[in-house]
């Protein structure tokens, strides 16, 4: 019976030490939870604060001549889906800032520092939809043999230097764009068409067809490039009408020849070209700048 009473002495003891080590522990675990959520709040506080500061940076310096919204202004042109911003890469966009371009009329910026410039890069990009990398909907993979088989797209576009020079280069189209904004693109690709964009049938003078994409013109001529990739100079003085036919040169009825899976190969295969390609630049870009 004794030896019974001092083991449940020595264990009410143990089971004392056990919580009071608790209780010790206790006020440090949370001031370890304390510290953790304060470091995300300052976190988030810098974050917001380089947002703020950006956003000021660029309604002084941006917003006069391309809007406060980014997209055009009298002055400037729309820097939110304007390709020629768009395709760009982070680094060349900084350089653009950093050395202006004056004969554009857009002055250099460097005098705002390295920092806020690449601040100013970011906040572009968050207004332009690309703080987060698009999800691929499908199998590149696949979407690469519909490219070139299937869907015929090789015909008339090109990626990476291979297949077709009619229509536009797709190597960087999908810069910038989700996957939905894509897939739209291709199933109705009339929509929001530029007419000067738009397949153009001519009759010359001596009863000659010609249907394609009018790639220059002027007063007195016009170059025709028909869908076999040929370019043709025409005089105007020769053609007996030219008809806009409002369509685009690229088929109308993908919805209904493609399943919705092979969309969404399609899809990430532009989506995946776009990605290799910008990431080709930039460590093209940071080699050329450790040589310098």
């Amino acid at each position: 019976m004794l030896e019974g009473r001092k083991q449940r002495s020595f264990i009410s003891a143990g089971a004392v030490m056990q919580l009071t080590a608790i209780a010790c522990l206790l006020p440090i675990a949370a001031t370890l939870h304390c510290a953790q959520d304060k470091r995300r709040t300052e976190a988030s506080d810098a974050k917001q604060g380089r947002r703020i500061g950006a956003r000021a940076v660029f309604e002084a310096a941006c917003a006069s001549c391309h809007g406060l919204d980014a997209r055009g202004g009298e002055r400037g042109p729309n820097i939110i889906s304007g390709p020629d911003v768009v395709h760009k890469t982070d680094r060349e966009l900084f350089k653009i800032l950093r050395d202006g371009k004056v004969a554009e009329g857009m002055p250099s910026f460097a005098s705002y520092g390295p920092a806020k410039l690449s601040a100013l890069v970011a906040y572009l990009r968050m207004l332009q939809g690309r703080s987060k990398e698009t999800a691929l909907p499908g199998d590149p993979a696949q979407g690469k043999m519909l490219f070139f088989g299937k869907a015929k797209c090789a015909e008339c576009h090109m990626v990476s230097g291979q297949g077709g020079f009619f229509a536009q280069d797709l190597t960087t189209y999908a810069a910038g764009m989700d996957a939905d904004k894509v897939r739209t693109a291709m199933v109705n690709p009339n929509k929001d068409l530029d007419p000067r964009r738009a397949l153009v049938t001519v009759i010359l003078a001596d009863s000659t067809s010609l249907t394609g994409v009018a790639r220059n013109e002027d007063n007195f001529s016009l170059q025709l490039q028909t869908p076999d990739g040929v370019f043709h100079l025409l005089n105007k003085s020769d053609i007996r009408t030219m008809t806009f036919s409002g369509r685009s040169p690229m088929p109308s009825d993908y919805a209904s020849t493609l399943s919705s899976v092979e969309l969404n190969d399609l899809v990430s295969y532009l989506l995946r070209a776009s990605r290799s390609e910008k990431a080709r630049k930039a460590e093209s870009n940071a080699q050329a700048g450790d040589e310098e």
